[in-house]
């Protein structure tokens, strides 16, 4: 404010200048009459421009107090005072998923609308309950608690309080957010109903809502027909038998879908499926009855977040079209329009350890996904956060809000308050990644994929597969546990080895049959070379002996001469 004061007292300390050179003087020429004018002008247009930018300033630091999602630093006046009306009348927006990947969406599109629908499970999926949950006898809500914090103002506050566990007296070992669940329940009535009022209680974006209200159970069956029935132990069956996934399904199978989940799909403009676990959080939300069904009928956009690592025991060696495939085989066809996948350009330093931990990053097989139906979109979503590799909320959300404002501008709505205002927002966050990307080292030069093999490769490469094979060996000799990848290498190599053995058998075996039938043949040609060769050295004895003989003749001529 303060400039503006300045120039408000020089205004009328100009236009009270003109004033008194007009009372003052007694006679005032053409040309003093114009800079007598020029002043008062200057004077009282200073003015007029300083109480006008005063009160732009004061309404733009009333509505900053009253909007925790704008930007402080870069916020102004045209974007602010229009915030409240895009965020409550914003695009619909659903994300069906669970876990972190599930919370990085929402994080990052809660800064474009209010229209912000989470479809979570209740399910505890086979994981051991909470002694909190056991002792209200609630349901497993860890899912419902995270997307409230992710959907709050204050995520650091919001977190602390809904998972604050009390250590003395009458609640030991009872969790404030089962507790708060729990009376909500009860003052409403209806689970369903006490969670969407949960938005205003808690002063949050969107609301979060349950995909079904039964108790639900995943079971996995894998291609050798193993059937498992705890999510926990997926992982774990699937190592040990080295049997892939062969399709999920839960139990029971005709659970009903909660209240107000079909009709947010049908109203939405766009539906976001993951990240996540493609298995344990992503497809059993797709298989409570309706949910597919309601996907594919609605008209928005349907788009799915691809993982940006693979996730041991469920999808090793998994490509982007085996992820996609999945949920088509799943859910049926239709239900994913657009993929949104990572560039993979994180250098190797901050993708080792996922490697020792049997994860690698998802191999971009375009071609093959194109091939399911989709549209593929190449983003840079990632990111490093507490030496993990994360979805980036930001980015992600960028990228489906852009969907958005390419509709509506294929629409001709670019004077449509709701396309100006959402496609600022989106440039303001495109410029920031941009200046993020700028200041930090995650991300390795793109480089062009080598077509062949290197020459260094080749040359060594049965000697590093040598001692690849040599430091397994002595891991287990030593009983030192291996990883995955070296599971997986010892397992290929045994194989290898089996069937290197098995060829070498059935060439002994040939070659013995050919050699017998070769030996006489190679005995008639050693005869007849022997004869060939005696024939020779008589001709060369002879030779020599006439040579031997020509010399001899010319030196007794030479004596008698």
């Amino acid at each position: 404010m303060k400039r503006w004061l300045f120039l408000t007292l020089l205004g009328i300390v100009l236009t009270c200048f003109g004033m008194a050179q007009i009372l003052t003087n007694e006679r005032l020429d053409f040309l003093p009459l114009i800079g007598i004018i020029l002043c008062f002008i200057a004077g009282f247009g200073l003015v007029i421009v300083s109480i006008i930018q005063m009160q732009r300033r004061t309404l733009e630091l009333l509505v900053q107090e009253t909007d925790g999602r704008a930007e402080n630093d870069n916020s102004k006046v045209n974007s602010l005072i229009f915030n409240k009306k895009i965020y409550e009348e914003g695009p619909k927006i659903v994300v069906i998923g669970g876990g972190n990947g599930l919370n990085a969406v929402l994080r990052g599109l809660k800064n474009y609308t209010n229209n912000l629908t989470a479809i979570v499970t209740v399910s505890d999926y086979g994981e051991a309950i909470s002694e909190s949950s056991k002792a209200l006898n609630s349901m497993p809500l860890n899912d419902i608690k995270e997307s409230i914090v992710a959907l709050s103002k204050d995520e650091e506050a919001m977190k602390n309080l809904l998972n604050l566990q009390f250590n003395d007296g009458i609640l030991k070992d009872l969790c404030f957010g089962d507790i708060y669940l729990l009376g909500m329940k009860q003052l409403y009535g209806e689970f369903t109903k006490s969670i969407e009022q949960t938005k205003s209680v808690l002063n949050i974006t969107g609301k979060v809502l349950p995909v079904t209200l039964e108790q639900v159970q995943i079971c996995a069956e894998l291609e050798d027909g193993t059937v498992i029935e705890s999510k926990d132990k997926i992982p774990e069956v699937v190592n040990s038998k080295t049997s892939k996934i062969n399709r999920i399904f839960i139990n029971p199978t005709n659970c009903k879908v909660a209240p107000g989940v079909i009709e947010s799909i049908e109203e939405a403009d766009a539906i976001v499926i993951g990240p996540g676990s493609l298995y344990t959080n992503v497809i059993p939300n797709l298989l409570v009855k309706g949910v597919a069904k309601a996907i594919k009928d609605s008209k928005g956009f349907k788009i799915y977040v691809s993982n940006i690592m693979t996730e041991p025991g469920q999808t090793d060696n998994y490509t982007l079209s085996d992820h996609i495939k999945a949920i088509n085989d799943h859910a049926g066809q239709g239900i994913i329009e657009y993929c949104i996948y990572d560039t993979g350009e994180l250098i190797p330093e901050y993708i080792r350890k996922y490697n020792m931990q049997g994860q690698e990053l998802v191999e971009i097989d375009a071609s093959k996904a194109k091939d399911e139906g989709v549209y593929l979109m190449q983003r840079e979503i990632s990111y490093v956060t507490d030496g993990y590799i994360r979805h980036n909320p930001d980015a992600v959300a960028a990228s489906i809000i852009q969907l958005i404002c390419d509709d509506l501008k294929f629409k001709d709505m670019q004077n449509d308050t709701k396309y100006v205002l959402l496609n600022d927002r989106l440039k303001e966050a495109k410029r920031t990644l941009r200046v993020n990307k700028k200041n930090n080292n995650i991300r390795q030069t793109k480089k062009k994929e080598p077509k062949e093999e290197s020459k260094f490769y080749k040359k060594y490469k049965d000697r590093i597969e040598s001692i690849q094979e040599s430091e397994i060996k002595m891991k287990v000799k030593a009983g030192l546990p291996i990883n995955e990848n070296e599971k997986i290498l010892a397992k290929k190599e045994h194989i290898k080895l089996n069937t290197e053995n098995a060829n070498k058998a059935k060439n002994t075996v040939e070659n013995k049959k050919t050699n017998s039938k070769h030996n006489k043949s190679i005995g008639k040609h050693t005869s007849t070379a022997k004869k060939e060769s005696v024939q020779e050295q008589i001709k060369e004895i002879k030779e020599l002996e006439d040579k031997q003989k020509e010399e001899f003749i010319k030196a007794i001529n030479s004596l008698r001469k």
